[in-house]
């Protein structure tokens, strides 16, 4: 398998592409002795350079005009992300359309070396805060939030104290990067000041409320559905990520004939199709039958991101998918990640991640409340051998349902019925869902095995997230 320093990188902006220009890649990468295309995270299209002489790439993408990269573990440019896909696909902003991405993806006359993510809130496809500058659409039509996240920080996600207008967002991307690019780190109003300061005109609004996170479940994004207007569509994955080039120009050729005019790249390294008449449904439905394509995976494949070109996350994947079909475990609106390096930002609600212990061992994290909206990841397990990680997602994804109507969870009538139908040995933290279990007690907090949590002071709090004891709640055990 190919390096990732081997790969081209070709930036789709927004992460829609017409069908003429993404023909025109497959036959670029099909030049260089390719018969696949790779898509990453962030909506770009990658496929191995093969040695490809430098000038006669740069010729080629500059009659394209789409930006490209060759060649770099470290990149020094990024593409926009952007949830155009989402649109008449899923619930999303009511003022957000096609158009709206579109007026605001042109005013790019630059390529970012900062990471920038252009997404609707309400929608649950495309994550929000895996770039540096994060705009969020609020309810104020045309008018967004911007998160920034710097990563010489961590994780740590800083609102912007304005609303910005959607027509100045390219401008103050602009002006922001060459800010971080002096590498000094600053506060979200510190970046505002200065921007004041230097007479960059911005048209702002005052927050009105918080960015809240709606309880949106990740969505099923594989086959033919119905949309808006009798039309349908069409969302494929590959397992390995190397899309077929002959079946990707037979898909462009079919969208040009049927007047379709955008391919959309989603970050689960998949592609969406939207706009297909009924009346054409049925040569889509043959074009799939003569490639063979499987457009029906479980909902246990779709939902993991892995980096580009692992084998070794992408065998751990299909080991995990494999043991947990065969547990009939659903894990619906639930989404992994395999991590097995320190640079991946984290956007799923379950984490499976690579230890620094020698041999196959790994941590696994999860999301406050499994919204990985919320940035923060608490550590369920340490140090777990590979045959381990099964039951342990199969335990947090118990745990994920359970979570998911508290107040019926939490009620009186509910802990009654646990301690009469029951026998409790744990217990468990209401806020990060962490387990105190009798077997294993505390070691963080130096609780030897077999003590009782009844029998825990008044003074014991949760290790991950220091609730008061009086926040555990009994966890059945038959």
């Amino acid at each position: 398998m190919k390096k990732k320093s081997d790969l081209i990188r070709a930036f789709v902006k927004g992460g829609f592409i017409s069908p003429a220009d993404l023909l025109k890649i497959m036959e670029l990468s099909r030049n260089l002795g390719n018969k696949y295309v790779l898509f990453g995270s962030r909506q770009d299209i990658m496929f191995p350079s093969n040695n490809a002489d430098e000038q006669s790439l740069a010729k080629a993408f500059q009659a394209l005009n789409i930006d490209y990269e060759l060649g770099s573990d470290q990149s020094v440019y990024q593409n926009i992300v952007s949830s155009y896909a989402v649109v008449n696909v899923v619930e999303t902003t009511n003022w957000v359309k096609e158009d709206t991405y579109n007026v605001i993806i042109d005013g790019f006359d630059y390529m970012p070396r900062l990471k920038i993510n252009i997404v609707d809130p309400v929608q649950g496809l495309v994550p929000l805060f895996t770039g540096e500058l994060n705009f969020i659409a609020s309810k104020e039509e045309n008018y967004w939030y911007l998160y920034i996240r710097d990563p010489r920080k961590g994780q740590v996600i800083e609102c912007w104290p304005r609303l910005i207008y959607g027509h100045d967002i390219p401008k103050i991307a602009k002006e922001l990067e060459k800010i971080f690019l002096e590498l000094l780190p600053f506060t979200a109003e510190e970046l505002h000041m200065i921007l004041k300061n230097n007479y960059v005109r911005i048209n702002y609004k005052s927050i009105p409320e918080k960015l809240k996170f709606p309880e949106t479940t990740f969505p099923y994004y594989e086959g033919l559905n119905a949309m808006l207007n009798n039309q349908y569509w069409l969302g494929l994955y590959w397992r390995n990520n190397q899309y077929d080039i002959d079946f990707m120009t037979a898909a462009c050729r079919l969208c040009q004939e049927t007047n379709i005019s955008k391919i959309n790249i989603i970050p689960w390294k998949a592609f969406v199709i939207k706009g297909i008449k009924a009346s054409d449904r049925i040569r889509w439905e043959k074009l799939m039958g003569k490639f063979g394509i499987n457009e029906r995976h479980s909902s246990l494949e779709l939902n993991w991101h892995l980096p580009v070109i692992d084998r070794e996350a992408l065998e751990l994947k299909k080991f995990l998918v494999r043991e947990l079909d065969q547990q009939d475990i659903s894990t619906h609106g639930l989404t992994f990640t395999i991590k097995t390096n320190r640079d991946m930002f984290l956007f799923t609600a379950i984490v499976i991640e690579k230890s620094s212990t020698p041999g196959e061992h790994y941590n696994i994290l999860y999301a406050k409340n499994f919204n990985p909206n919320n940035i923060i990841h608490h550590t369920y397990a340490r140090n777990v051998k590979k045959e381990m990680i099964p039951s342990l997602l199969i335990e947090l994804s118990k745990l994920y349902f359970r979570q998911l109507n508290p107040e019926k969870e939490h009620s009186g009538d509910a802990k009654q019925e646990v301690h009469v139908n029951g026998f409790v040995t744990s217990y468990q933290c209401s806020n990060c869902l962490t387990i105190y279990d009798k077997k294993y007690g505390d070691p963080t907090s130096n609780i030897p095995a077999g003590v009782p949590f009844e029998d825990l002071p008044d003074t014991y709090k949760c290790h991950v997230c220091e609730s008061a004891k009086k926040y555990f709640l009994p966890v059945k055990d038959y």
